[in-house]
């Protein structure tokens, strides 16, 4: 029964990267460019993956899992030597085999269905993806005949006037018949200057052996991008960038500066949520309907309900429940949980801890390893104080109790239901429903002391 296969060419280092970061790691809208690849070939219904390794192996693989097979290409020898590495995997198996660079994030998985439908077609042996460059300089040029039939790829070093003058270029991608691939692989030699194994002398080869060559043009040039530095990285990051916020405001989301506004390629957001410039929204972050993420926000693996306000504020790693609004200049740090309604104001801090339904953490406020239950009233530069220089504790508040402005609350403690802490208050003990809990020196009044102050009456 005829398979369909890909192999992952992700052996390089990619010195020009200038990187202890082996390149196909690099990462781009949250994923790493290998990862991007393999998902979009995920998307065709695969068979068979195979991904080449070489440089980083380890990493590579962590990088991917078990989704796809790996071999090892112990030599740079070459695209051709890389694959031939796949030959103990796939060389027996009837169908296709697309081969696929590591280093190209930015190809898309329909891209990759109408190659595959138009190599079948066409009964080719194989068929190269190629598109229209706006600059073809650098790139391999497909020489076709009067009738548009591919005569032979041609290197820019080897191209004359005429055939540097096309710009139908070669993008590096192909789908062979498989056992025409292999093959022809055993027929390549490495007589060149730089001694390798080149993967498009297996088209010369089935060319010369009256074989169908095929090229399906693809519309997109920016899909074929390769990524061999850091600018490359960046023009790469530039486009996913674009793509991902027009995919979500073709979805109902309104962006009001989509140039200056980043999200990753995983994030999910509902209909009618509006995002200001300069925000930032990382990793599997899901973010409901109808919320406002303002400006100069940045929000990592969080998870953000329904009709939620973020005003120029941080979230790590935390969930904020329907209604709920921070900011501005607030931080939630790694596993913090926002209840419904719950406000919290400006230049607060929570991290490790559980705010139930319709509390209130006004502003200047710290609150660590703590939960609190609905309807409290947190003021001004209240202090959960957490640590004691060796160890963490908790802090456990009921409902409905009142926090006075400028109390430190010493963990561990428990205070209860409808309890009240008054201002300025260090608190140490438990306190019980309903007690009201005072901790702070008594006001003493010095009668006539500015007077024994050298200071001039104005």
């Amino acid at each position: 029964m005829p398979t369909r296969n890909t192999i992952i060419l992700a052996a390089g280092k990619g010195t020009r990267m200038k990187s202890k970061v082996y390149k196909v790691l690099h990462r781009i809208c949250g994923k790493t460019m290998v990862d991007h690849v393999l998902t979009q070939v995920e998307k065709t219904n695969m068979d068979n993956i195979v991904t080449v390794v070489g440089y980083g192996a380890e990493a590579v693989e962590e990088n991917i899992g078990d989704r796809a097979k790996f071999v090892v290409q112990k030599e740079q020898l070459g695209t051709g030597h890389a694959v031939m590495q796949a030959e103990d995997l796939l060389g027996n198996l009837d169908g296709t085999t697309m081969i696929v660079s590591g280093d190209t994030p930015l190809f898309t998985a329909e891209t990759f269905e109408k190659l595959f439908e138009y190599h079948e077609n066409e009964k080719a042996a194989v068929t190269i993806l190629t598109s229209k460059a706006p600059d073809p300089t650098g790139y391999g040029r497909i020489v076709r005949n009067d009738l548009g039939i591919v005569e032979k790829i041609v290197e820019q070093k080897d191209a004359n006037e005429i055939e540097q003058a096309i710009d139908e270029i070669n993008t590096g991608v192909y789908v062979f018949d498989n056992k025409s691939l292999f093959s022809a692989l055993h027929k390549t030699n490495n007589d060149n200057a730089q001694g390798e194994y080149y993967l498009t002398d297996v088209i010369e080869i089935l060319k010369s052996e009256d074989k169908i060559v095929a090229a399906y043009e693809m519309d997109d040039f920016d899909e074929s991008m390769g990524v061999n530095d850091r600018v490359a990285l960046s023009k790469a990051t530039k486009i996913m960038q674009k793509r991902i916020n027009e995919m979500h405001m073709r979805n109902g989301i309104s962006m009001v500066n989509p140039e200056d506004t980043y999200i990753d390629v995983d994030v999910k957001i509902g209909s009618d949520t509006i995002i200001e410039a300069g925000v930032s929204i990382k990793g599997k972050t899901t973010i409901g309907e109808d919320c406002f993420i303002g400006s100069n926000s940045e929000i990592r693996d969080s998870v953000i309900k329904n009709n939620v306000t973020v005003t120029s504020s941080m979230i790590e790693e935390s969930e904020m429940g329907d209604g709920s609004n921070i900011g501005p200049d607030s931080h939630l740090r790694p596993q913090s949980k926002i209840g419904k309604n719950v406000h919290i104001g400006n230049f607060c801090e929570v991290k490790k801890a559980e705010i139930g339904e319709g509390t209130k953490v006004g502003h200047l406020t710290y609150v660590g390893d703590a939960t609190l239950g609905k309807n409290i009233n947190v003021g001004c530069g209240v202090v959960f104080v957490n640590y004691d220089g060796a160890n963490k504790f908790h802090t456990n508040v009921g409902d409905d109790t009142f926090i006075g402005s400028n109390s430190n609350l010493v963990a561990p403690l428990e205070i209860a239901d409808h309890s009240f802490i008054a201002a300025g208050s260090t608190i140490t003990k438990d306190v019980e429903q309903f007690d009201m809990a005072i901790a702070r020196e008594r006001q003493t009044n010095k009668p006539g002391y500015f007077k024994k102050l050298n200071y001039k009456n104005n």
